[in-house]
Formats: C-alpha cells, sequence, structure tokens
C-alpha cells in the first residue's frame, strides 16, 4: 500500500479530527441533554425510529475553530454516557406518541401515520423533544430523518454491511477512518462494483423505483457516523443503517451485548412492515448469513425473490454447505447465488427483472475500473 506524503496524511488527520467532533459540534449548548437521531424506515402506514439521550458533559473553555477546539469536542464526545428513563416525545405526519430510553439512553418510536404522505419525497421529518427531568431543565430539540417509499415501489433489499458491502474492518475502526480520510478514493474499502450493483437495486428496472435499501451489521451503534460516512464517499444509495447490539465498552456496560438472532428478528420486522412486498436479501458466507436467510424463505414462502451470498470464505466444506442450503430454498420457490463479485449478482439481478440493463452496463464498468486499478 502506498505511504502518504506527510501533507496527505496531515490532510486526512485534519479531516478525521473534524468528522469525529462533529457531532458534538452539532448538538445545541454544553453540558446538556442531547438527541441523537438514526436513519429510520416506514411504510405508508407506520414508521420505525432508534435514538439515543446522551449527556454531554462541558469543559467551560471558548476555544476559536481550529484543531484543538476538534480535540476537545472529541474529548466531550468519549465521555458522553446515556440517560435512563429520559422521555422523548415525538411527532410526525399526524401522529404523537412519548417514550423512554432504556438503561443505556437508547430508545425506539413506532408510531402509525395519520396524514397524507407527499408524492414527490420519500424522506420524512419526525420532530423530537427531550422533555424536563426537572423544572428548570430546558428541553431539547432534533429532527430524525425516515425512508418511506413510494406507493408503487415493487422490491424491498436488505444487506448486511461487514464483508459484504465492504471488506472486513468494521471491528478496527481506527483502519477504517484511516481508509476513509487518508487513503484515496480507490483504496477505500468498498468491494468493486457494489456501489453500482447497489444503485442499481434501488432504482429498479425503470430507474424510477426508489425501493427501500434496509442495512444491518454486528458493528455496535457508536460507528454509526463512520458508516454513514463511508456510504456517502462511495455513492451507496443511503438507507436506515441497523445494528444488531450496543457493544458497550464503557462504566456503564464493560461487556458487549450477545447478538444471537438479532439479525434474523431485525428481517421479520422489516417483512412484517412490508407485508405486500418480496425482498432480496444480500450477505457473505463468513459468518450465518447463508443460515439466517434459508431460515427467512422458510418462514415467509414466496417472499423471497433472491438471496445473493458474497464468497468470502476459504473452506470446501463451507461451499457444499452453502450449496445444500441453496438447493433447500430452490425448493421453496427461492435462488440462492453464492458471487465470487458483484457482477455475478448483478447479472443474475438482471435476469430476473431486478434491475436495467444500463444498470448491469454500470456495474460491469465499475468493476473493471477498480480492478485495474
Amino acid at each position: 500500500m502506498p505511504v502518504p506524503s506527510p501533507r496527505t496524511l496531515y490532510r486526512g488527520l485534519r479531516n478525521l479530527l473534524r468528522f469525529l467532533a462533529r457531532p458534538v459540534r452539532r448538538a445545541e449548548g454544553r453540558g446538556e441533554r442531547v438527541i441523537q437521531c438514526y436513519r429510520g424506515y416506514g411504510s405508508r402506514q407506520e414508521l420505525f425510529l432508534i435514538g439515543r439521550v446522551f449527556r454531554q458533559p462541558g469543559l467551560g473553555l471558548d476555544l476559536a475553530e481550529g484543531p484543538l477546539n476538534d480535540l476537545v469536542n472529541v474529548g466531550r464526545r468519549t465521555v458522553r454516557w446515556g440517560i435512563r428513563g429520559a422521555r422523548v416525545r415525538v411527532r410526525a405526519l399526524g401522529s404523537r406518541e412519548e417514550v423512554k430510553t432504556d438503561g443505556d439512553g437508547y430508545f425506539t418510536v413506532r408510531l402509525p401515520i395519520q396524514d397524507t404522505l407527499p408524492a414527490e419525497s420519500s424522506w420524512q421529518t419526525v420532530r423530537l423533544t427531550l422533555l424536563p427531568e426537572r423544572d428548570n431543565d430546558e428541553p431539547a430539540n432534533a429532527d430524525a430523518k425516515v425512508y418511506i417509499p413510494p406507493a408503487d415501489v415493487d422490491l424491498a433489499v436488505v444487506s448486511d454491511i461487514d464483508d459484504t458491502v465492504m471488506f472486513t474492518g468494521v471491528a478496527n475502526k481506527l483502519w477504517m477512518l484511516y481508509r476513509l480520510f487518508v487513503e484515496k478514493a480507490r483504496h477505500r474499502t468498498a468491494f468493486p462494483g457494489v456501489s453500482a450493483l447497489y444503485r442499481a437495486l434501488f432504482q429498479g428496472l425503470d430507474g424510477e423505483r426508489r425501493r427501500p435499501m434496509l442495512y444491518v451489521s454486528r458493528a455496535p451503534w457508536t460507528i454509526y457516523e463512520m458508516l454513514s460516512e463511508f456510504f456517502h464517499l462511495n455513492r451507496i444509495p443511503h438507507g436506515p443503517i441497523l445494528f444488531l447490539r450496543e457493544w458497550g465498552l464503557t462504566l456503564q456496560r464493560p461487556w458487549p451485548r450477545r447478538a444471537k438472532d438479532h439479525k434474523a428478528l431485525l428481517i421479520r420486522r422489516m417483512m412484517a412492515l412490508y407485508q405486500q412486498l418480496p425482498f432480496v436479501l444480500i450477505g457473505d458466507s463468513g459468518q450465518r448469513d447463508p443460515e439466517v436467510y434459508a431460515q427467512i424463505v422458510a418462514e415467509h414462502p414466496g417472499r423471497v425473490k433472491a438471496i445473493y451470498i458474497r464468497h468470502v470464505h476459504q473452506s470446501p466444506s463451507r461451499d457444499r454447505e452453502i450449496h445444500r442450503l441453496a438447493r433447500q430454498v430452490s425448493a421453496q420457490g427461492c435462488e440462492m447465488i453464492l458471487a465470487r463479485n458483484s457482477l455475478e449478482m448483478a447479472s443474475h439481478a438482471h435476469r430476473l427483472g431486478l434491475i436495467s440493463d444500463a444498470g448491469l452496463q454500470e456495474v460491469r464498468a465499475d468493476s473493471q475500473r477498480r480492478e485495474q486499478d
């Protein structure tokens, strides 16, 4: 790997510092309670949203904009802590509800949609107010974005992230940050052709589908902003990024939570929300994605049009196991494709009529360009 010049390294590290300090700069005031919202998703009848309430310490410093101020804000971000039992009022699309945070400060919202949805926009705004704990507290406010697909949408896509969209590295946060902000774009961690493939799936056969793209991961919520930046830099269609657990590693919770079966639970929740839609499931062969997805097919006959599994393993026995699962889901009317690259996935999706000719050509061109780089 080429070693960056001192100038490139400084510029990259400066961008990294600004990025890490950004959530703290966005929060109103110092020493305040803060609402952090993650992108949500919904149907024409209901929306779902996850967020967290922090207490963010103030250090009593009045620093000018610059590296030192960013370092202070990174420090403040590091020592944030979630607030248990905080009350959050949620308002959107004609509905209103009040929820409470759990022991780590997280809250979830399921809100019925009462208003007529605008046809021209898929991203809707949810207003959140953090209610005062004491008489002298000021309410904190925040907006969240929720993706609601058009009424004529024809498909939903659920994709794993680690070793499916990007090379392994989610667990190694420092390495991922280095790649995002210091290395050149061609060295970033997205698989060749993956951004073009996901754009083609989002757009559909006529280029106008605006399908829901839902991303799941075993990673902790603490790298949410990092992965959002990764999706932006690699031009991968934005959608809700749903993590399976809070790793903790704080004074409140020194050990990670178990994540067993959480991916299947999330997919079941999405399939219940989008009751009329067929699904495409995308994962990799390194973990249990093929087994989880085969289980989903068995539970929801006729709902899954295709399963794409990126080949990342080395064991011949794993090949045999995945081919056995492919035969199993084939008997239930679904195809599981073990693919060595994004172009194999795109070619199959094109044969099924899920993506356009132009989308397939873009995946081919992007894959060839990345392989040459």
